[in-house]
């Protein structure tokens, strides 16, 4: 019995919502705080919805941006009330987002012009990244892909054991050599076996520690390094895993990795037990790194991949 079914759309969707059931509970809240008794979109509105915003984990920079495009409308738009804030936002936010240069993939899957697709996958502990490789093992399987994952997060032993437990449950190969060993010699084994059982993809956990830039940006070359003997372009991709709950400082755990690595996506996890889903926005509008993935609650399937446009609707669907 297949362990992950696909959702319908309808589905996915209805998990959104609820994932983002409390930010989006608080950022109305606070909107409505802010435009209590005020009747047009005026300077006094917009300094109260520049703090929502960043209140909301939105981020400064982004929170201008936003704020300068909606003082724009006003300007054109003389006559816009309080009631079509909400709508103004979405729209502004949903503009902003669309033009960041990033696209939306469409579902799980890895390009089908290499073989194996190798990701290294990076981020400091407790952010969920152990058990995003498992859930997206779990979807990757359930598409057909054959799968191969390398326990190179070789310092904690439960990062090893987590790893190996979830090998089990979607019956996936798991390439270990246990804790305190080399982690680039599990990256070796993992992509040759990977080459070997002619797989799909190839997930390659590593070293959730932001000890020092320098001994972590070593780490990870290393790793790449002796991943190239078999592939030479390889890791076709560097997933990012960030803890959604954490607000401002999973941009700046973000902003650690991408200057230790080349981080080429990014994957958002626990939005559903935070009010701080704004941060998903400041993210993707800050670094221009595709947002792939979000983690919407406890299930397999509610790690889902990432659209903007379904993003900010569910963000701003009114709640009744």
């Amino acid at each position: 019995m297949a362990l992950f079914k696909g959702l319908f759309s309808k589905e996915k969707k209805e998990s959104l919502d609820k994932g983002l059931e409390k930010s989006k509970q608080s950022f109305f809240s606070k909107l409505s705080k802010a435009v209590v008794g005020k009747s047009k979109v005026d300077d006094e509105v917009l300094d109260e919805l520049e703090e929502v915003l960043i209140t909301s984990d939105v981020g400064v920079d982004t929170t201008l941006k936003i704020i300068k495009r909606i003082e724009e409308r006003v300007a054109r738009d003389k006559y816009l009330g309080v009631q079509e804030l909400d709508q103004l936002l979405r729209e502004e936010i949903a503009g902003l987002l669309s033009e960041n240069n990033t696209e939306d993939i469409e579902e799980f899957g890895v390009p089908s012009t290499h073989k194996p697709h190798v990701v290294m996958v990076v981020g400091v502990n407790g952010v969920g990244k152990t058990t995003t490789i498992g859930k997206l093992s779990a979807q990757f399987k359930e598409k057909g892909l054959k799968v191969v994952l390398g326990a190179a997060d070789t310092f904690r032993a439960a990062a090893v054991d987590q790893l190996k437990l979830w090998g089990e449950k979607v019956d996936v190969p798991v390439v270990a050599h246990g804790m305190n060993t080399d982690p680039s010699a599990v990256a070796y084994d993992a992509v040759k076996q990977g080459l070997e059982q002619k797989a799909d993809v190839v997930i390659i956990d590593t070293a959730g520690r932001l000890h020092t830039k320098i001994n972590l940006m070593n780490e990870l070359t290393k790793i790449k390094r002796v991943i190239q003997k078999f592939i030479p372009e390889a890791p076709h991709e560097v997933l990012l895993v960030l803890d959604g709950s954490t607000g401002q400082n999973a941009v700046l755990q973000a902003r650690e990795f991408t200057k230790a690595t080349d981080v080429s996506s990014l994957a958002i996890t626990k939005l559903d037990g935070t009010a701080k889903g704004g941060v998903v926005i400041g993210i993707s509008d800050e670094f221009k790194i595709p947002v792939k993935y979000i983690g919407v609650g406890e299930q397999i399937g509610d790690l889902q991949v990432f659209h903007k446009m379904e993003f900010v609707d569910s963000f701003f669907k009114k709640i009744l």
